[in-house]
């Protein structure tokens, strides 16, 4: 039987596979939308990975969350800059 966490890690990683499958098809990506997608990917696994505990898995997933974070506040600094 599969419990919740694992459902919540398989969403995150559904976050994770669309956001990179949106970087590589698409001809200028939002990069909000991009960003966006694998921080909450990142949250999801790793809500996922305090359950089921695999370090090198979690740290990965803080590495994702802060450059994705990083991403955002770039995006954010950028719109302001144009606007």
């Amino acid at each position: 039987m599969t419990d919740i966490y694992t459902v919540v890690g398989f969403a995150g990683m559904a976050c994770i596979i669309a956001a990179y499958a949106y970087l590589t098809w698409s001809p200028k990506p939002n990069p909000f939308v991009l960003h966006g997608t694998n921080l909450a990917g990142a949250a999801l696994l790793t809500v996922s990975l305090l359950v089921h505990t695999n370090l090198p898995s979690l740290v990965l997933e803080g590495f994702w969350a802060a450059i994705a974070i990083y991403g955002l506040v770039k995006a954010v600094r950028q719109r302001k800059d144009t606007a």
